[in-house]
């Protein structure tokens, strides 16, 4: 059959549109990023990470084991770094952030403080310990928790401070020392997602009394699945977590094992080939860190320069680790009248994943709003906040307005090599700014 001239017009006409490259792809333009996992794969795994895993199947495969292993060998290398005096190697970062507490006596009746925005294990952690988390609002700049909230929540049952360096952005640290120092509270820094973070020159993990790391898979410093570090300056800290994630036993070099449990203890010991992973990894940890700072910081530079976004801010004399990106948006500095920032991300989100930009809402709710947490779904009928009886607690309307008019980029960005990636991420978000009639008008029909 042949096509006469009238026919093949719509289909050119639909040809041209997609070739525009200023046309929005959710209409049908050519998307701004060709390839939108091109150099964002994470983890990197090298032939150096699989040789170190294969050689670790060959020598002793639990943490228990006299001598030297790869997670003794992690521990050391850890603690060296952060500059504290002992690291205690766990199979995942929650039950590292209750060991802490366990260790420094969190228990039932006692109150821990933690940020309203967190990932739902820094609410949990004090629930494992028979303890009520009690949620202080956050900053709205850095979203780290507030000192101001701190003081405010604090009561006759609070035993401990639990401050998030959220996305690797470390906390008011000074600030919440002397809070700590003059009520007589413990810190526990929830350092999952900031390995590699400093604060006034000193490594996340040395700022506290004790502070837990993640290194599952997503982490900046990863393992093959799921692990935890504890960090800590107290030899009696570290022994009694490191008796902890082992049934409570002593284990000594040289000596058989006793099975004896001195303490109440779990079995979350981390494995020897998970070890040698993250080992292999650290030994580029550093250069990995450094292009990344410069890529994201680039990234984030274009960002700035439109109207309306928001992008995350680093607290003065801090090194960020860039592990989430989170930008907030602004439909009156956007020049959006008539739309709320919820509906603004929205629409930003259908438009930029259209554009082949992989935003996301990461927490959907404050942890307060958690069903967890709302129903008091613990131990045996309610508890621990059936024996702690707390009362009812101020709102977190900051956490509520960020999660409100905020998305974020992961993972993608923490990859060495991401850099031209987030380029074409940066050159969709200019396109989508072009459009800003557009993102009203999606906006409103969404209200």
């Amino acid at each position: 059959m042949t096509t006469t001239g009238d026919q093949a017009r719509p289909r050119q006409a639909r040809q041209d549109l997609a070739a525009d490259p200023g046309r929005l792809a959710i209409f049908g333009g050519q998307r701004a990023v060709a390839d939108p996992k091109l150099g964002t794969t994470w983890p990197v795994i090298t032939d150096d990470d699989r040789a170190a895993v294969l050689a670790a199947l060959d020598g002793p495969l639990v943490s228990d084991s006299d001598g030297d292993t790869p997670v003794s060998e992690l521990e050391r290398r850890w603690a060296q770094r952060c500059g504290t005096g002992h690291c205690v190697a766990t199979s995942n970062g929650t039950i590292a952030l209750a060991l802490c507490l366990a260790a420094l006596g969190v228990g039932p009746g006692d109150e821990v403080i933690v940020p309203a925005l967190s990932f739902i294990a820094t609410g949990l952690a004090p629930v494992h310990q028979m303890a009520v988390p009690v949620f202080a609002d956050i900053d709205p700049v850095y979203f780290t928790i507030d000192p101001a909230a701190i003081e405010a929540a604090i009561t006759p049952r609070t035993a401990a401070i639990m401050p998030v360096h959220l996305h690797g952005q470390v906390a008011d640290m000074a600030a919440i020392a002397k809070i700590a120092s003059r009520h007589g509270l413990a810190v526990v820094e929830d350092a999952a997602q900031a390995q590699g973070a400093r604060y006034r020159g000193r490594e996340a993990g040395s700022l506290g009394d004790m502070a837990a790391f993640s290194l599952q898979v997503t982490k900046n410093l990863p393992t093959c699945g799921e692990g935890g570090l504890i960090t800590t300056d107290d030899p009696r800290l570290a022994e009694y977590a490191r008796m902890g994630r082992q049934f409570g036993e002593v284990i000594e070099p040289g000596k058989d094992r006793a099975y004896i449990s001195y303490q109440l203890g779990w079995n979350a010991k981390f494995s020897a080939v998970q070890a040698a992973f993250t080992l292999s990894q650290l030994d580029r940890f550093d250069a990995d860190a450094s292009a990344r700072h410069e890529s994201v910081t680039a990234f984030l530079d274009r960002l700035s320069a439109l109207p309306g976004v928001r992008v995350p801010a680093v607290r003065q004399d801090t090194v960020h680790a860039w592990h989430i990106l989170r930008l907030r948006f602004d439909p009156a500095a956007a020049g959006l009248t008539g739309v709320s920032p919820a509906a603004m991300r929205d629409a930003l989100r259908r438009l930029l994943r259209a554009e082949g930009v992989p935003m996301s809402r990461y927490q959907l709710m404050p942890l307060p709003d958690q069903q967890v947490f709302t129903e008091r779904t613990g131990f045996g009928g309610g508890y621990p906040w059936a024996a702690a009886a707390p009362e009812p607690r101020p709102d977190c309307p900051v956490a509520r307005a960020v999660l409100a008019d905020s998305l974020t980029l992961q993972k993608r960005h923490l990859n060495p090599a991401a850099r031209d990636t987030l380029a074409q991420y940066a050159a969709a978000f200019e396109k989508v700014w072009r459009h800003l009639d557009t993102v009203a008008m999606l906006a409103r029909a969404k209200q």
